[in-house]
Parts: C-alpha cells; sequence; structure tokens
C-alpha cells in the first residue's frame, strides 16, 4: 500500500482546480484542507472538490496542522510569504511558477526548504511535455554535439480573442496584466516556461541575457477598475550560454492563431532537433547523422511521462527525485530579475 499523503491546497483560483483534480485522482492522496482569504470562492472551491477542511488564513492551518504537504497555488507575489510558514513547520511544498517575484526570496525559499529538509517542487508544468525530457536525453548523451545556437519562444493569444474568457471582465486575467496585483508579466508569467524549457534542454546556465519588453495600450487610461494594465505583454531576449552558443527566446500574449504553443530548435555541431508542443501535443524531430547531408528530419518516438503532481507524491514517498525543486527555481528567477534589468537599461547585455 501506498503511503497515504494529506494534501492542503493554498487558493482556489484557475489553476487551484487542476491541481485538486490531478492530486484527487491519486491513490492514497486525501484532500483534507482548502485556504482563501476570500469565504465564497473558498466554499465554493471546497464543496466542488469535497474537501472537508477551511481555513481564512495559512495561521489557521498551521495551527490545526493535520497535513503532510502543500500544493500553493496562489498569485505570484504570495508565492514567498505564504510558502515561509510551511517550511518552518517542516511541510512538502509544490509552489506554482515563478516561485518568487524577486531571486532574493526565491533564494530564501530554497535555503529554507534545504535547511527544513522537506521536499520542494516548482510547477515547470512543461518539464512533463514528453518531447522535451527525450530531447534533454539525447543532448546530454552528445547526440547533436556541442550546442551551438537555439531558438525558443512561448505563443499565447488571449489578449486577442475570448477562447479562455474575457480579459477585460474577468480577475483571473486581469490580475496578469497588473503589476500592483503581483504580476511579472508575461516575462515572469510564461517567459520562465520558456527559459527552462530551452535551458533544461541544452544542459547548460545562461551566462548573459539582454532582453526588451512592451506593454501595449489595451484599456482607455491603461485602466480597468483596480487593475491598471501595466504588466508587460511582449519579451523578447537573446542569452549567450556557459558555453558560448547563443540562442534567442520570446514570450507574447498576442500570437494571433497560437492558444499556447512551445518551441525549440536547438542546433549543435553534430546535429540537430525540433521541440515542439502545439495545440496541447507534443512532437520531437531530429536531423543526425547521414541525414545532416540532406537536410532530412524524422520523427523521434517520446514516451508519456508522469505529471508534476505524480512526481511531488513519489518524491515525498521516497520514489523519485524532486525534479524540479526550488534551487532551479530561484535559478530562473535571478535569470528574470536580470532580463528585467536588462530591459530597464534599453536592453544592454547582462552577466547573469
Amino acid at each position: 500500500m501506498a503511503q497515504p499523503v494529506r494534501l492542503l491546497i493554498l487558493g482556489t483560483g484557475g489553476m487551484a482546480r487542476n491541481h485538486a483534480e490531478a492530486f484527487a485522482a491519486m491513490p492514497d492522496v486525501s484532500l483534507v484542507a482548502g485556504i482563501d482569504t476570500r469565504p465564497e470562492p473558498l466554499a465554493d472551491f471546497c464543496d466542488m472538490h469535497h474537501i472537508p477542511n477551511r481555513f481564512s488564513s495559512v495561521d489557521q492551518a498551521l495551527d490545526w496542522g493535520e497535513f503532510d504537504a502543500v500544493t500553493n497555488v496562489t498569485p505570484d507575489a504570495a508565492h514567498y510569504p505564504t510558502t515561509m510558514p510551511f517550511l518552518a513547520a517542516k511541510k512538502h511544498v509544490l509552489c506554482e511558477k515563478p516561485l518568487a517575484t524577486s531571486s532574493a526570496d526565491a533564494e530564501a525559499m530554497t535555503a529554507a526548504a534545504q535547511a527544513a529538509g522537506v521536499v520542494n517542487m516548482v510547477n515547470l508544468s512543461y518539464r512533463n511535455v514528453a518531447a522535451l525530457q527525450q530531447a534533454a536525453r539525447m543532448v546530454a548523451e552528445g547526440a547533436i554535439g556541442t550546442v551551438r545556437h537555439f531558438e525558443a519562444s512561448y505563443l499565447q493569444s488571449w489578449l486577442t480573442q475570448p477562447a479562455w474568457g474575457d480579459w477585460r471582465t474577468e480577475s483571473q486575467w486581469l490580475w496578469r496584466l497588473s503589476t500592483r496585483h503581483g504580476s511579472k508579466g508575461v516575462l515572469g508569467d510564461v517567459g520562465i516556461h520558456i527559459l527552462d524549457f530551452a535551458t533544461f534542454v541544452a544542459g547548460q546556465p545562461v551566462a548573459e541575457v539582454s532582453c526588451l519588453l512592451q506593454t501595449f495600450d489595451k484599456a482607455p487610461g491603461g485602466q480597468i477598475g483596480d487593475y491598471v494594465l501595466d504588466a508587460n505583454d511582449s519579451a523578447t531576449m537573446q542569452v549567450r550560454l556557459s558555453n558560448g552558443a547563443l540562442g534567442t527566446v520570446a514570450a507574447t500574449r498576442f500570437a494571433t492563431g497560437h492558444m499556447n504553443d512551445l518551441r525549440l530548435r536547438i542546433y549543435g555541431d553534430k546535429g540537430g532537433l525540433e521541440v515542439g508542443f502545439e495545440n496541447w501535443a507534443s512532437r520531437l524531430r531530429a536531423c543526425l547523422g547521414e541525414d545532416i547531408a540532406t537536410a532530412t528530419w524524422t520523427e523521434v518516438e517520446t514516451p508519456v511521462l508522469p505529471s508534476i503532481y505524480e512526481r511531488f507524491i513519489a518524491a515525498i514517498r521516497g520514489e523519485g527525485k524532486a525534479e524540479p525543486d526550488f534551487a532551479r527555481g530561484a535559478e530562473l528567477q535571478r535569470l528574470l530579475d536580470r532580463a528585467e534589468q536588462s530591459a530597464a537599461k534599453g536592453g544592454c547585455s547582462l552577466p547573469v
């Protein structure tokens, strides 16, 4: 029999439903409590997912204490102040990305998690993409030789069409456009995913970054209700990896025709790979060996992988590695901070 795990869900927004449904489907995982400062959304969420205990604060939940692990699904700015008390109480934590809104906070969270000796993971959900994992294995095994160049993009279009809802009226989208509400814009929201996507496959850290950010006019006066729409909508970056390889990274919410698509093309001195996650499907193509002379690309099989939620529970049970962990989240946050600093200086190149 699997070790029982009692899970608390912090936050009841849109992503929390995904967490609740995924964890509830696992054997011997119990959703035992939820936390939200808003009574009505908390009650609705807990009723929907049959969660018996409801709390309006982290302190109330810790006073009760009858849980083993926490999944933190709060807005970005809340990650640090809400996660730290759970780490002090030696609770395992899965935190939504980005880990924090500054590298200093992310590094403090990493140190606290290591001191507590608990499982700590950050929900870089596209690590679950089968093509990504297979590509990373192939690069690590030397299939494309030494990495020299790459191109990566994360393309969304929810600012141009209402397929996911009307961003002008729904808080789950409006907060992502407002720095006052804790958003780091497209850079922090999805830029972090594509940076992880690219550097995880390359197997190397970023040594240098230059970045440009753009916020577009989207409403009269740049504001809707309490939401000042000042967070960045598009980001472009040039990066140099530790071995000198160069790459470009882009993220935007204005990519008409793309709901939620990630792409990576990575080239070495012995071959190339193309990784795609488009229309919720994963694909990997390779140009290797004799095919290089004819520029012939072939499909590569990619086995299905456990989800981040399954890996979190497995790590708690001692059945797998806690990856990506808070240390990886902090590494990416340092990169995001430097990208923001570069953009503030007009896109000048900065060491990471």
